[in-house]
């Protein structure tokens, strides 16, 4: 007797539809799989076996052949458990055959018939939607990942004795709905805030623009001067996400099986902060069966590279592609895989090895030579340098600033609506052009939007001859004045406004 039924596959966050085949013919007892399945796959026979027989029902004692359509696509994971458990069971006439049809079924069996939680059903979901499916059988602990698209039909199901009963009609399981309200109400749960942050009032305006246009940012200070603290606070001046957004960033974590079971959706922005010993795979992703990195699990949030010279040279050069095109690529001999990486990142380094130089108080003084110095800092390469729109110092807190009575510090919902107008200043600006923050521009679409006066021209003139500047800085000095702008709700770049944005670039003047 032949039996197909439908489940599906995640190729990173691409979704393959694969029809499961089950035939059972007379023969020596044997199961055979065909359709490229991988190790995981070949030892679901003995598994499979096992849940079928201690949930109660007959495991048939002849030939069984199981295919997985199409045939040129390699099968990886545990998909598949609980449709070829199914299709077994509807093969031998224990589960009617007419009921399969309009389902998708996913889920991993244990050996006594329980139903185990995957991981990546989400972009299943949504592909379902795309490709018109309307029902799906998943494992209980899905069900809340699951239940957020509207337009499918979710039955969770315990164990595959339930499965078999639903399918046969003895039992009710009633469609899943998730609360989409719910989980929306615990989008502003930050424990942290700018408020916590005593003075240094020149470096959290710096972290402001840098947000308001999407700038990548570098920290540049003495040991116990904030750099961390400040860094760990920029989610909560981010704008909160759309749905799609969410959508977006929650199809990353449920491939990669970060996701919660009482947390479906990932309401809050990232924040990623991964060691100065990660490898280069780790933060770009890949692997033989490619996942995705550190820069992915920080799209649509922040990338946090804390003391950026200890990180190896080959993994912060392969940062660069991600930062210019938002998205990494992963090539391999059949399968090209994409994944999104759009973070804000920010980074923080000492100013030399021992981290004192320049910063000579409170009994500490720098112990580097000079060549020590200049070799510490060109452990960043030029490119990499060239993709931070902003170098900041960040100097530290005297103990008389620390101990004294100020008046409350500026809180973060206060920033953040700062940095909200100037964003949808920008997104008005570039509706036609395809991208969102002034940091995206082009060298035309800067002479384009970035106008200067005659006066501002000539005062950019002469600070690029009097500090310095490089021929790099120019551009980065216009974008950095533009969000200054749009921050004042300028129209125009003013001198002020270009003379704010030089002094974010220390490492111009510096090096």
């Amino acid at each position: 007797m032949f039996t197909k039924i439908n489940s599906a596959l995640n190729i990173g966050l691409e979704v393959e539809i694969v029809e499961v085949e089950v035939d059972i013919a007379r023969g020596l007892p044997r199961v055979n799989l065909a359709g490229l399945p991988d190790t995981a796959i070949k030892e679901s026979r003995e598994r499979i076996e096992a849940s079928i027989r201690n949930s109660g029902f007959n495991f048939p004692k002849e030939r069984i052949t199981i295919n997985f359509a199409p045939a040129g696509v390699k099968k990886e994971g545990v998909f598949f458990d609980l449709a070829v458990a199914l299709g077994v069971l509807a093969s031998s006439h224990q589960v009617r055959r007419d009921s399969l049809e309009e389902y998708l079924v996913l889920g991993e069996l244990s050996l006594d018939g329980k139903v185990r939680r995957i991981k990546g059903v989400l972009p299943i979901v949504l592909e379902m939607r795309r490709r018109k499916f309307k029902k799906l059988i998943l494992p209980e602990g899905n069900a809340s990942e699951a239940g957020i698209i509207e337009e499918v039909e979710v039955y969770p199901v315990k164990n595959l004795y339930e499965a078999a009963c639903f399918l046969n009609k003895t039992i009710e399981i009633a469609p899943y709905r998730g609360d989409r309200e719910k989980l929306f109400r615990r989008i502003s749960s930050y424990n942290l805030d700018f408020s916590e942050v005593k003075n240094q009032h020149f470096v959290k305006r710096a972290i402001e623009v840098a947000v308001a246009g999407a700038h990548n940012i570098l920290l540049i200070g003495p040991p116990g001067a904030g750099k961390t603290m400040l860094a760990k606070r920029v989610p909560t001046i981010l704008p909160d996400m759309d749905f799609e957004e969410i959508l977006e960033t929650t199809k990353i974590y449920s491939i990669s099986g970060l996701l919660k079971k009482n947390k479906p959706l990932l309401t809050e922005r990232p924040f990623r902060s991964p060691h100065h010993t990660s490898s280069n795979i780790s933060l770009i992703g890949g692997g033989s069966s490619p996942k995705p990195g550190e820069v992915s699990l920080a799209h649509n949030g922040v990338l946090f590279l804390d003391e950026l010279p200890e990180f190896r040279r080959d993994a912060l050069e392969v940062l660069r592609q991600p930062l210019e095109d938002k998205e990494v690529t992963i090539a391999r001999a059949k399968k090209t895989l994409r994944f999104p990486a759009n973070f804000l990142l920010i980074a923080t380094m000492n100013p030399c090895p021992c981290g004192y130089f320049g910063y000579e108080e409170r009994g500490k003084t720098c112990r580097c030579s000079p060549s020590q110095v200049q070799r510490y800092r060109h452990k960043i390469s030029g490119p990499l340098l060239d993709r931070i729109d902003i170098h900041i110092e960040v100097p530290s807190i005297k103990s008389a600033e620390l101990l004294s009575e100020v008046k409350e510090e500026e809180p973060s919902s206060r920033i953040r609506q700062r940095v909200n107008k100037a964003q949808l200043i920008q997104k008005e600006r570039f509706r036609e052009e395809g991208i969102f923050f002034n940091s995206q521009m082009s060298h035309s679409q800067i002479r384009k939007y970035c106008p200067l006066r005659r006066e501002s021209r000539d005062f950019l003139r002469m600070a690029i001859e009097e500090l310095g500047l490089t021929a790099r800085a120019y551009d980065k000095v216009l974008k950095v004045a533009r969000t200054i702008a749009d921050l004042a709700k300028e129209e125009s770049i003013l001198s002020e406004h270009i003379a704010e944005a030089i002094q974010y670039r220390s490492l111009d003047k510096n090096f």
